[in-house]
């Protein structure tokens, strides 16, 4: 076990490193242009903490977190999602007192003990965005649109958008009493879960896969039958702003997220491209979550995606990222004279922001020259006795093969002015 990752685990680097440093470039970007500011939460928290603000009846409380008790008797649990540890920020921090929305996104690890499967690991990565402070539909359009914004750049062009309105407590409070009396001629076919959550949180029942649970729900009352007048505007409002950015979607009674967090707007991103599991983003508005975790009554409105699951889905389009790594030089040396006057050189292009690679396993020249191109350098040059003395270098273009000579304090410079061709 000592060489063996723990499974539900994997190792980033290589060029899966290289598409996860692009993944959150595109991510930086989107939230800067929408005026999202970035927040980074501790890896555990309390353990009430989840609880109360996932929810008791979610899986992910009931089944998959993270939980032990640390030297000083505390209840701590490794973060199984972003949610609920940016609204504690937000508390505490006393970020309300700001300037409101307040709008912060996250790139954060999660846990989750769950069974491995393609996308799905049991430490995996979450990018989020939450957006405080505005009950309005424009705040639902506006973190909707960034997540479309956001999968559009990253080349995720095949997904459909579905979109639901739970309405809020009286809305659920009604939907929750017509849902148990219509599960109640059929509660003998309900799986164990369900029959626990029909007494604690009957929405959750919309979520099963068991089938024989799939097959009571098929003619279920829905949702948005219950909305109130206020409820029903609101989501027709969202709608029509949809309709003004040109944000195609379908509106799916069906999706209800897995958290008990959510009121009114539900949303997820559904990609065609990855099979059954086919969620690639998702969220909605959760107005109550801040006042039971402590708070005054304040709106709030996000989503997340996982990282692993938005790579995976961009390899399936694009197939996996095989592009080598890239230097802009690899500046080589026979000789322990040359050696001492190429680290100074490779110092100081460095200096300059000049990415650069030299000798470090007394290779051959030959063999210096075949680490070169292995390393995709753009340029490469080899200092040894003759190019001293004459205080000249060759270099060579490893694309157009074409080569130049320069006195050999010119390198810096020569590299410098090439730069913003090299990009």
């Amino acid at each position: 076990m000592l060489t063996n990752a723990p499974r539900g685990t994997k190792d980033i680097y290589g060029s899966y490193m290289n598409t996860w440093k692009k993944l959150e470039d595109t991510v930086n970007e989107i939230c800067t242009n929408f005026g999202f500011n970035e927040i980074r939460t501790p890896i555990f928290e309390h353990t009430e903490l989840f609880q109360r603000g996932v929810g008791e009846t979610t899986d992910i409380v009931q089944k998959e977190m993270y939980s032990f008790t640390d030297k000083g008797d505390r209840n701590i649990t490794l973060k199984p999602e972003g949610t609920a540890g940016v609204v504690r920020a937000y508390l505490e921090r006393k970020m309300y007192a700001d300037v409101q929305p307040t709008k912060l996104f996250y790139i954060t690890p999660a846990f989750r003990y769950e069974r491995p499967q393609a996308g799905r690991y049991r430490q995996f990565h979450q990018f989020g965005v939450e957006l405080f402070g505005s009950d309005k539909p424009s705040a639902d359009a506006e973190v909707i649109a960034l997540a479309a914004n956001m999968l559009k750049n990253l080349g995720i062009t095949n997904v459909e958008l579905h979109i639901n309105s739970l309405g809020g407590p009286e809305c659920r409070k009604k939907y929750n009493n017509t849902l148990k009396e219509f599960l109640s001629k059929n509660i003998d076919s309900l799986c164990p879960t369900c029959l626990e959550r029909y007494e604690k949180n009957p929405l959750r029942i919309l979520d099963c896969k068991n089938e024989k649970c799939r097959e009571v729900l098929k003619d279920a009352p829905l949702a948005k039958d219950e909305l109130d007048t206020e409820c029903k505007e609101h989501f027709e409002e969202l709608l029509r702003l949809l309709d003004a950015m040109e944000i195609e979607y379908t509106v799916d009674p069906w999706i209800v997220r897995g958290l008990d967090y959510y009121t009114r707007t539900v949303f997820e991103f559904i990609s065609k491209d990855i099979g059954a599991q086919g969620t690639v983003c998702g969220g909605g508005r959760y107005d109550k979550l801040i006042e039971e975790c402590g708070g005054s009554p304040t709106p709030a409105v996000g989503f997340g995606a996982g990282i692993e699951r938005l790579i995976m889905t961009m390899e399936a389009i694009n197939g996996s990222n095989q592009d080598k790594p890239t230097r802009d030089i690899y500046l080589g040396y026979v000789g322990e004279n040359a050696k001492k006057t190429t680290f100074a050189i490779v110092n100081e292009l460095r200096k300059n922001n000049i990415s650069v690679e030299t000798d470090l396993m007394s290779r051959s020249v030959k063999a210096q020259m075949k680490y070169a191109n292995k390393i995709g350098a753009r340029y490469s040059a080899i200092i040894g006795d003759n190019e001293l003395e004459e205080n000249s270098v060759r270099i060579k273009n490893m694309e157009t093969r074409e080569q130049i000579d320069l006195n050999i304090e010119e390198i810096v410079k020569y590299m410098k002015e090439n730069k913003n061709f090299l990009d």
